[in-house]
């Protein structure tokens, strides 16, 4: 019987070997001739092939496909720069002609404080309330929608920017 820490090898006549699990609890396992023989040759073979393959042939495939590159990021970025510049100038300059002015002061709306706040929407609230601005700038100049419309619109327009920069 040969001890190896806590396991132990016996060698039975059969010419199998037992395999023990825990001394204490004498608890023993049978294991063919084949299995001894991957014990013994195969699992050594597999991890020598094994550490004999390239690490960074590895590491180089797993970067390729799961980092992004820096180009690829600042690309990203530039276009999400230039995306919320562009909604920013469209609400801002929404916001700033003369009706929307008139209809902010008319509703008890401060205009200087609504164009403080633009600047501070999240780029998801930006994008919303540009995109509604230029619809219905849009509507207004091709005379489907009522200057009436337009002021309730630019009204509600400032009131969600009021309330996007409270909370």
């Amino acid at each position: 019987m040969v001890h190896v820490g806590q396991l132990s090898f016996c060698r039975i006549a059969s010419n199998s070997f037992t395999y023990e699990v825990n001394l204490e609890l004498g608890v023993c396992m049978k294991l063919p001739r084949i299995s001894t023989l991957s014990l013994h040759a195969v699992i050594p073979a597999v991890l020598v092939v094994l550490m004999s393959y390239p690490a960074d042939l590895v590491a180089q495939s797993v970067s390729q496909e799961h980092i992004v590159t820096t180009q690829s990021l600042q690309q990203q970025l530039e276009t999400s720069s230039a995306t919320r510049q562009k909604n920013l100038e469209t609400l801002t300059s929404f916001m700033s002609t003369p009706t929307a002015v008139k209809a902010m002061r008319d509703a008890k709306i401060d205009p200087v404080q609504v164009q403080k706040a633009i600047p501070t929407l999240s780029d998801q609230e930006l994008a919303n309330l540009s995109a509604r601005a230029a619809s219905a700038q849009q509507k207004f100049s091709a005379g489907s929608l009522a200057p009436s419309m337009l002021t309730l619109i630019i009204v509600l327009i400032a009131i969600i920017i009021i309330v996007a920069i409270i909370h």
